[in-house]
């Protein structure tokens, strides 16, 4: 019998089962296929009158007509959000929750429309769009209304950020928006945000929802168009925040136009995230992982688990169990609820994955692709797995945003941790192993910010997701994302006021004689030891008088290259237990309190006696704080609704470069180089060259306190000059600025080649002596970043 039910049991093949799409295009048709912008509570039309088409990848059928935003409609937007902000911050935290509360509820009342007309636009599979992105658009406006609702207490001192510009990508354009727009408003700020050009539908269906629930006038925006749009938005003067989420090179491109700006900036950006398979994990549920990790949203996805990277012993084993479910995949219609893997959402992209897995061949890869029809109309691309890839190959390096899997072998947890960062990115990882003590190790290790283990592509809006390196900084989700759009209420009491840079004479013979009272040279500090400057050269330092007090190391490029060296070698500062770093900290503390007298003595040349007094006072106090911060600056373990804990650890950054104020020169020394400590990162330190002997004083303590060589390194010299090389070192992973504006602006323009976090004060001036602005959490914050580890139980 030839269509028996044994057959088809045995056959386990799907019929059709498609999706009935009247309902997404009667909306459509309400609205004749043509949307403006909206803006002020308001659809507009565009002001240059222009449309572009965004269109079905699965079957290049236009959808609709989209406005094309120019200069005048981000004016609008921004005149309307602006105007907004007062009235929507006059709200009680109450009042804006019941608003975020109605757009969740509106969205699992329209959600079929939404999944429908999110898989027409972008291409994904209904079920993926049904079954994922709507319920989790709806669980963070949920959750993001708990957060008004408990925003004065949970967030005591904090304030919103005010205009947020949002800039969202097409790989889930819906969930995107839900991640960018409900954080930015439970926390107070209005929103003008720009969906990407390629899928701007669920954006405005989210807009209509925001108008019927009655949201008021310009506190959502939305507004359309390409890249020119994005950049009108970050250059606008009118907006205080920027977050971005698209790939690395744009992010780039962001940190470089919002330098000259005080905007605080926050992106998430592309990755590369390594799949790995130990030998004792359960294989069958790792290649189950694995479809989900590369195959979800076919591939296009920014933590898709790209890089497979599995255990020697079995390596042939795996892949045999990955082609035989890969043979199971079905492509076809994103509108059939029966298939796997949908469009490639557009040209560009698809000519993108086809000539890097040309290039991955081209390179040594073996490519294995199923065998199966593929269809005749729309841009879709087959499953792919590429075996016998070299670590330093395209294919294993850049993002291929594709369901193409490329794959490597090990031998070592040590070997897997070493692949697994052999790359520029760090957003996420997934660990396979039946080993708990395995899992974590390697999890420990991984530089990501999210590590799913036994698992993968997990998300919820209590728990943080965002990256480290190259993949930005910020978070998306829980109590960190909140931060993203908030600041401390101190900062918009304390504009920064101009300030004239004093520099010292030189090394041209412009200084007066040296005094007799000279009773020692001071030198670099780098690796725990002193070091006589690369350029042979020193300045002279003079005390408030004008007195000639001493001499310092004239630092150049070179010093500071030796420096970052010993920074590295003393990277297992972070694995140092946080009460053994607290210990060392407390010890700093009893040093410079025995030195007290003489430290006050040499400090009040400079900064005259009733100031040095209290400011060496203040400074034992400070070392007394971050002492105690070490071990008690705790994670957290979110909960998220499933059958798993993730635990939210803070790592410490790495290397931490930070360029010193004058003010206070050595209670701000510490206050900035102390919390980088305390969290367990090692620090390259310029102090203040008005003051910069006073480093003598510094080291010297450091070397009786127990802190390892290396941990601490001071470079003396122009600041500006030593600033930009260490925005430019590739080796450094963040940088602090705290001197003028100009200066910020520098550093954050220079940092753009591995985009390593930046922290400057170039729109505010810090009361060194004043606790509530000079230490404490907001200092630890940019200390450390937030590693989410996803951890299952149960059977």
């Amino acid at each position: 019998m030839g269509n028996s039910v044994v057959e088809q049991f045995y056959a386990m093949d799907y019929g059709v089962a498609p999706e009935d799409p009247k309902e997404t295009n009667r909306w459509l048709d309400m609205h004749e296929r043509r949307f403006g912008h909206y803006i002020d509570g308001q659809w507009h039309k565009p002001a240059s009158g222009e449309y572009f088409v965004t269109s079905n990848p699965a079957s290049d059928d236009k959808i609709a007509d989209v406005a094309q935003a120019d200069v005048a409609d981000v004016d609008a937007a921004v005149a309307a959000a602006r105007k907004a902000l007062p009235v929507w911050q006059a709200l009680s935290g109450h009042e804006r929750a019941r608003y975020l509360y109605a757009l969740a509820r509106q969205v699992q009342k329209h959600s079929r429309r939404l999944a429908v007309l999110e898989t027409m636009d972008n291409g994904k599979p209904i079920r993926e769009s049904r079954d994922l992105d709507i319920p989790l658009v709806a669980r963070h406006f949920y959750h993001h209304a708990g957060w008004a609702q408990l925003l004065d207490r949970e967030f005591p001192g904090y304030a919103a950020c005010g205009v947020v510009g949002q800039i969202i990508p097409w790989n889930f354009p819906l969930l995107m928006f839900a991640w960018k727009v409900a954080p930015a408003l439970a926390a107070g700020n209005t929103v003008i945000i720009k969906p990407a050009e390629y899928t701007p539908l669920t954006a405005l269906a989210m807009a209509e929802l925001a108008m019927e629930i009655g949201l008021p006038p310009g506190v959502l925006n939305v507004i359309n168009g390409d890249g020119r749009v994005g950049a009108l938005i970050t250059a606008h003067d009118g907006i205080d925040k920027i977050a971005f989420t698209g790939s690395t090179e744009v992010g780039r491109i962001i940190r470089k136009a919002t330098a000259s700006s005080t905007k605080k900036l926050s992106l998430e950006l592309g990755g590369k995230s390594p799949f790995i398979v130990f030998d004792d994990a359960d294989l069958d549920s790792a290649v189950e992982g694995l479809v989900d990790g590369i195959w979800l949203n076919q591939g296009q996805v920014c933590c898709a688990g790209s890089r497979l990277l599995v255990q020697e012993r079995i390596a042939e084993t795996l892949y045999e169990k990955i082609r035989a479910r890969m043979k199971t995949l079905r492509v076809g219609s994103p509108l059939d609820k029966s298939i796997d893997i949908g469009a490639i959402v557009a040209p560009v992209q698809l000519e993108r994955i086809r000539s890097l897995v040309d290039q991955g061949v081209a390179e040594g890869a073996n490519c294995w692709q199923p065998e199966m029809t593929m269809p005749g109309k729309g841009l879709f691309y087959p499953p792919t797995l590429l075996t016998g890839v070299h670590p330093t190959a395209m294919v294993a390096q850049e993002e291929i945003f594709g369901p193409v899997l490329a794959s490597m072998t090990f031998r070592t947890p040590s070997e897997a941790v070493e692949l697994a960062n052999n790359t520029t990115y760090g957003l996420a990882a997934s660990i396979w192993s039946e080993s708990i003590n395995v899992a974590l190790d390697v999890a420990s290790q991984v530089k990501a910010g999210v590590v799913w283990v036994n698992s993968t592509n997990l998300f919820d809006a209590s728990c943080g997701f965002g990256g480290y390196r190259e993949s930005g900084y910020g978070r998306e989700g829980g109590r960190e994302g909140m931060y993203e759009y908030l600041e401390p209420t101190w900062l918009h009491r304390s504009p920064q006021k101009k300030r004239a840079v004093t520099v010292s004479s030189g090394i041209n013979g412009q200084a007066a004689s040296v005094s007799m009272s000279i009773d020692r040279t001071v030198k670099q500090y780098i690796g725990g030891k002193q070091a006589r400057p690369d350029s042979g050269y020193s300045f002279p330092v003079h005390s408030h008088d004008g007195r000639l007090i001493g001499e310092a190391p004239l630092g150049n490029r070179k010093d500071i290259r030796n420096a970052v060296e010993a920074a590295h070698k003393a990277e297992k500062w972070a694995k140092t237990p946080a009460h053994t770093r607290a210990q060392v900290l407390y010890y700093l503390a009893e040093n410079m309190a025995q030195r007290r007298a003489e430290i006050t003595a040499r400090l009040m040349q400079f900064v005259g006696e009733e100031l040095a007094a209290r400011e060496v006072a203040y400074s034992i106090e400070r070392i007394f704080t971050y002492a105690a911060w070490a071990d008690k600056y705790d994670g957290a373990v979110h909960n998220p609704p499933m059958r798993n804990v993730t635990l939210a650890m803070n790592e410490a950054i790495g290397v931490v470069g930070i360029i010193c104020p004058e003010e206070a020169p050595m209670l701000s020394f510490l206050s900035l180089v102390l919390p980088a400590v305390a969290a367990g990162n090692t620090v390259v330190a310029v102090p203040s060259e008005k003051y910069a002997t006073i480093m003598g004083d510094l080291y010297q303590i450091f070397d009786t306190s127990d802190l390892p060589g290396g941990v601490v390194n001071i470079v003396a010299g122009r600041p500006e000059e030593l600033a930009k090389t260490l925005a430019e070192h590739d080796d450094v992973d963040a940088i602090w600025c705290f001197r003028n504006a100009a200066d910020a602006t520098m550093v954050k323009a220079a940092s753009i080649g591995n985009l390593k976090q930046v922290w400057t004060n170039d729109k505010y001036d810090i009361d060194w002596f004043d606790p509530a602005q000079a230490e404490g959490r907001y200092f630890m914050q940019h200390a450390t970043q937030i590693k989410n580890i996803w951890v299952p139980y149960g059977e």
